[in-house]
């Protein structure tokens, strides 16, 4: 045998490390070329861990998902031109009104540029009351009253004395007087009163009057006084009304929420001839003048549903409003000849353009979405004849159904102003 066969003989101590070092060199490469060996587990964890956030996420967007409709209730335009009655204070009526009446004082002092001889009258106002049957008075304007001062007063109004009341109380209405006779003599603190044409008989005692309550008689005066021109009063006269029907309209707003009152329902009792003049010291005069403002209260809702009743067929009295139903154009009838002060009943006309809206049970709508199913929508919507369409959003975007919590569910109704 050749000797360099033998040098090719690996002793076994040199082949033992050849193999081993051939051993981490194939292990080496075998990290390098097989990513099972080595990545394997990294990649499943790395993928069980995108699983369980994407679960994640999407179990909280279930748990705080939310729905929003926006819905447009029904609206009918209509044009009216309706002749209405109404019952005072009626619990029986389909259309109660409900009178409210205020009252105002208010007083302008005018610089006199003269003075002259001047007799005034004293005036005052009285209430006169009926205690003698439940059937209404009428006392013609200068009925005479005699005052507890011994001194006779006339009225300067004609007047209906109400009848007793159902309750038993005395009817009642308030009247301005003035003095048989200018003077300061008929000056005076507040006084009682008797119907002078009644002495004699049964009514005498059953009919009586007092001044009004903090008001005295006064303005009484012979004697020389500071006087103005006629241009001077006519226009101090002129402020005084149109100040004092503001300051009554101002009043006047001051009516529970759920009532109206029309513009022209307001009606006013002001008389330049029961202006009162005084005399002061430095030669100027204060006028002063008194009013009263009837206005005429209409339930609002009430009112709706009978112009709803009158104007929309097979109307099912469902809850409905009228916007700005205040802007109505309101007509009394009979409004010269009428007493608003002592009338049970009244006759008007409502007139113009109005839009009847359906309002929505927010709370019923709701509780018919819980847990339905996007797709059920539109035949919810089908049952609820007060809504015109509608429109939904779900929070996430891909929900399908509604949330089964009312908190989690929001109503938009889009109501007309």
């Amino acid at each position: 045998m050749s000797k360099y066969l033998l040098e090719d003989i690996v002793p076994r101590k040199n082949l033992i490390k050849i193999v081993k070092s051939k051993g981490v060199q194939d292990k080496k490469e075998t990290k390098k070329t097989d990513p099972n060996v080595k990545n394997g587990p990294h990649s499943t964890l790395w993928f069980v861990a995108f699983v369980s956030i994407l679960f994640c996420f999407f179990a909280v967007s279930f748990l705080f998902a939310k729905a929003e409709v926006s819905v447009n209730p029904k609206i009918q335009e209509i044009t009216i031109n309706e002749d209405l009655s109404a019952d005072k204070d009626s619990n029986t009526s389909d259309l109660p009104f409900r009178l409210m009446v205020v009252s105002e004082e208010i007083s302008k002092t005018i610089q006199a540029t003269e003075e002259k001889d001047v007799e005034e009258k004293a005036t005052g106002t009285v209430v006169i009351f009926n205690i003698f049957s439940t059937a209404s008075q009428i006392l013609t304007i200068d009925t005479r009253l005699e005052g507890s001062n011994g001194k006779i007063y006339k009225t300067k109004n004609k007047i209906i004395v109400p009848g007793i009341k159902k309750d038993g109380s005395p009817g009642s209405v308030e009247v301005n007087i003035y003095a048989e006779k200018p003077g300061a003599e008929y000056n005076s603190t507040p006084l009682d009163f008797k119907i002078f044409g009644f002495k004699g008989t049964p009514k005498y005692t059953k009919f009586y009057g007092r001044s009004k309550a903090g008001t005295e008689i006064k303005g009484g005066f012979i004697g020389k006084a500071p006087v103005v021109s006629e241009t001077q009063k006519t226009s101090a006269l002129l402020d005084l009304k149109n100040t004092l029907k503001a300051k009554l309209l101002q009043k006047s707003l001051d009516h529970p929420k759920e009532f109206i009152l029309f513009k022209d329902a307001a009606i006013f009792d002001i008389n330049d001839t029961n202006v009162m003049v005084n005399y002061n010291q430095d030669k100027s005069l204060t006028l002063t003048n008194k009013g009263t403002l009837y206005g005429i209260l209409f339930n609002a809702q009430k009112l709706t549903k009978k112009i709803a009743e009158n104007k929309i067929d097979k109307y099912d009295g469902s809850e409905i409003y009228i916007p700005n139903i205040q802007n109505l154009i309101f007509v009394l009838s009979n409004k010269d000849n009428l007493s608003l002060a002592v009338t049970q009943k009244i006759d008007f006309n409502l007139s113009g353009s109005i839009k009847i809206v359906w309002k929505l049970d927010v709370d019923k709508f709701i509780t018919s979405l819980l847990g339905k199913s996007k797709g059920d929508f539109n035949q919810i919507l089908a049952q609820y004849v007060n809504i015109d369409s509608a429109n939904v959003s779900f929070n996430p975007f891909w929900k399908m159904s509604f949330p089964d919590q009312t908190k989690r569910i929001k109503i938009v109704v889009n109501y007309p102003q």
